[in-house]
């Protein structure tokens, strides 16, 4: 299996190195670029969210926006999140950046630390989008109304990722009440 690294940034994205995948997140974390796709389909008034994979290093088990991961050098965040939601949910769409925010959080079993500089990307499908999870990658998927999420996130938040949380905060004001 070939190594697999993150781009090392500073404060304000720019690369400064890379680093390992399992390094870059040991220890106190080392700042990485890295993408959270949001997609929604019914004119935005629903969004697609998974649960990860017990598999997964950080937050196994949690529910999180619709993918999220890191870009190869020389890709774009917008090529990256196309990418990995064809690897992660079997489908891609158009994305467009619309925020990016950087956040440090440690994984709650101490399993590692993300500390990321994250652009945030937003797609919209219609209903003939087919979901095809990878169970590597996802244990379950769900459509569920922007506003039952945010009600949800706010009765029940230890069952999200902390960037799943942020990133919902980023992009309030494109939501539906």
């Amino acid at each position: 299996m070939p190594r697999r690294t993150v781009i090392l940034v500073d404060q304000e994205n720019n690369a400064i190195g890379t680093e390992e995948l399992v390094a870059a997140h040991s220890g106190e974390g080392q700042l990485h670029r890295a993408f959270s796709v949001y997609v929604f389909r019914d004119f935005g008034k629903e969004i697609l969210i998974q649960k990860r994979s017990a598999k997964k290093m950080l937050w196994p088990g949690f529910w999180a926006n619709s993918c999220c991961s890191h870009p190869m050098e020389k890709e774009s965040p917008e090529q990256a999140g196309k990418r990995r939601l064809q690897e992660e949910l079997g489908f891609t769409c158009d994305l467009k950046p619309v925020c990016s925010f950087v956040y440090r959080a440690v994984d709650p079993e101490e399993r590692g630390v993300e500390h990321e500089y994250v652009t945030v990307l937003l797609g919209l499908v219609d209903e003939t989008v087919k979901v095809i999870p990878n169970p590597e990658e996802v244990a379950d998927f769900d459509w569920m109304p922007v506003t039952v999420l945010k009600k949800e996130m706010r009765l029940d938040p230890q069952k999200f990722t902390p960037w799943f949380h942020l990133g919902m905060h980023a992009i309030r004001e494109s939501l539906p009440n």
